[in-house]
């Protein structure tokens, strides 16, 4: 069974790392000393729940961490380092740092090895995450020792009200676009002046023409959505940034 390592340093590991053509070896000391780090491991990269839930939402909020004293943000799986960066760029996580922990040693050293014999994976991860502080584990959050993959309480937004309870967490924005929109490009600048982030979804891309006729009833671009509302195109969107500034 998993074990809280909370009071305690972080394993000793050195991490081989592919870097463009080349190996780089990491270190513990290179990733935790004198940084406050975020760490959360899962079992494995490109599986479901790793992809749409765990991995994104970490990488969304790496900028508000970042305002609460976050130096960094860690993501730790027993594969290897082709893997994860391939997982990087497929995901577009550029604001996450992904380690490879091939061989289990770190995984191992924080009790968190677990067999997954079952699924053809072998030995990999539990589902954690973990504040770090100059190289000791200030929290965790171990997910329930329950069968298949729980899902509770290593996500981002857990963390992130440990550490900030009193924040409030932006709503999710996404914006579809084409390339070449002027409407477009005058949308997202209105957010990022507003200093909001957003996801962009990219017709051609990303979906078709056809998949935001059924999400929002129209054809054109840009269509904004907060919180699940459909603001509509650009000029409505200002009205809806006039409204709540």
């Amino acid at each position: 069974m998993p074990i809280n390592k909370e009071g305690q340093p972080v394993p000793q590991v050195t991490f081989p790392i592919r870097q463009g053509d080349s190996w780089v070896k990491l270190t513990t000391d290179d990733i935790f000393k004198d940084k406050t780090v975020i760490v959360f491991s899962l079992p494995g990269a490109f599986t479901p729940t790793c992809s749409s839930s765990h991995l994104p939402r970490y990488n969304e909020l790496d900028a508000v961490f970042k305002q609460y004293g976050v130096d960094e943000t860690v993501c730790i799986s027993v594969n290897d380092t082709f893997v994860m960066n391939a997982w990087k760029n497929d995901q577009e996580a550029d604001n996450i740092t992904f380690i490879p922990d091939g061989n289990g040693e770190f995984t191992a050293g924080m009790d968190m090895l677990v067999d997954k014999n079952e699924l053809g994976f072998g030995q990999r991860s539990w589902r954690y995450s973990m504040l770090v502080k100059n190289g000791v584990v200030a929290k965790m959050f171990i997910e329930p020792n329950e069968p298949g993959d729980p899902f509770k309480v290593s996500d981002a937004d857990t963390m992130l009200n440990f550490i900030a309870p009193e924040h409030r967490v932006q709503e999710s924005i996404t914006v579809f676009t084409k390339p070449g929109c002027p409407f477009c490009a005058k949308a997202k600048q209105a957010l990022i002046d507003q200093g909001l982030q957003y996801e962009e979804v990219v017709l051609g891309k990303d979906a078709t023409t056809v998949s935001l006729r059924a999400i929002s009833g129209r054809t054109t671009v840009p269509q904004v959505f907060v919180g699940g509302k459909h603001i509509g195109g650009s000029e409505e969107l200002d009205t809806y940034l006039a409204a709540i500034s």
